[in-house]
């Protein structure tokens, strides 16, 4: 299969659709096991935002009894790609290029992380990618205890290309 085939048939997975479909957006997400394992609940907010949030409870407890920084990161880990597909539509493709987490201090209680890109960003990449195939954004987030400290920091790149 050629590289531009590829491209052609970059599209979300008939089971997430189905899903997102028949339960929406939110709770297809809490049926994902992963985040229902470590009891993520994802709440879309509006068209540009995202709040996810984390209890600690037993299955998302690390040995020393605060979160487990795998699930701290997978409670951030697709949402800057999901409101980027949702607003720019299906003419562009987007892909996790990298992504860093830097913990900052234990995570106890309920943690926080919210997403966030303003209309302009897709504006502007919307126009960049008129003259631009492709181009890697990088967007931050921080995870946030129940008093209001961040717990951590979150970077994602983003591969972002224009289909058509």
């Amino acid at each position: 299969m050629r590289h531009r085939d590829i491209l052609l048939e970059y599209r979300v997975n008939p089971l997430w659709n189905f899903l997102e479909q028949t339960y929406g957006f939110e709770q297809a997400f809490r049926m994902f096991k992963p985040y229902e394992g470590a009891n993520i609940l994802p709440k879309l907010v509006d068209q540009n935002t995202m709040v996810v949030t984390m209890p600690l409870i037993l299955s998302n407890t690390n040995y020393v009894g605060t979160h487990f920084g795998g699930s701290l990161y997978s409670m951030c880990d697709p949402f800057f790609m999901f409101l980027l597909m949702m607003n720019l539509g299906k003419d562009y493709m987007v892909w996790d290029k990298g992504a860093k987490i830097d913990f900052v201090k234990p995570g106890e209680g309920t943690v926080t992380a919210t997403f966030h890109i303003p209309d302009s960003e897709f504006e502007d990449l919307k126009e960049l990618l008129k003259k631009e195939k492709k181009t890697i954004r990088t967007y931050e987030t921080e995870v946030v205890g129940e008093d209001g400290k961040t717990v951590a920091k979150i970077t994602k790149d983003l591969y972002i290309r224009r289909l058509v």
